[in-house]
């Protein structure tokens, strides 16, 4: 029985991203393939639905509405916060991903959308809310998630701590 794609599974996959434009939004090619723990929202559920029972080497090609991706834009906007908020040795750019803090002391993620030399424009819509998102998938690797994994609902990098892909 050749391993396929279901819950618990930790999945290996390269993958390049595009926009209805067909620009690339992102992709694993320049790097390191991205490891996820199936079944349990590590990547965008569009995603992993497509992702169920496939096996190693099966290529795919996905288009995920954003209500199945980053959701549809909500809240207020994106809106601008003096430069001298944040810590002056934080390299600050666009599409950089941080949390502040939210109501009841409930970190919220936030992203940077714009940045000026004396402000800082941020949004808590995540820079692909409301895009429709397409998919090249390749499956590279499928393994049995360890115990200290599943506890975590993450896979861990080499280093013994799942690392998070910064752009």
């Amino acid at each position: 029985m050749s391993a396929t794609a279901v819950k618990n599974k930790v999945v290996t996959i390269h993958y390049v991203l595009r926009n209805d434009a067909g620009e690339i939004l992102d992709s694993s090619r320049d790097s390191d393939p991205l490891d996820y723990l199936h079944g349990h929202g590590g990547i965008v559920p569009g995603l992993e639905r497509a992702m169920e029972g496939k096996a190693v080497g099966e290529t795919l090609k996905v288009t995920v509405p954003p209500k199945d991706g980053y959701g549809e834009p909500s809240g207020p906007g994106p809106r601008q916060v003096p430069r001298d908020a944040f810590p002056d040795d934080v390299e600050l750019e666009k599409g950089m991903q941080f949390f502040a803090p939210g109501p009841k002391g409930r970190p919220v993620p936030v992203w940077v959308t714009g940045v000026a030399a004396d402000h800082v424009e941020i949004d808590t819509n995540h820079p692909l809310a409301g895009a429709t998102l397409h998919f090249d998938v390749e499956v590279v690797g499928i393994r049995d998630a360890t115990q200290d994994e599943l506890a975590h609902g993450h896979p861990h990098g080499p280093d013994g701590h799942g690392h998070h892909h910064h752009h």
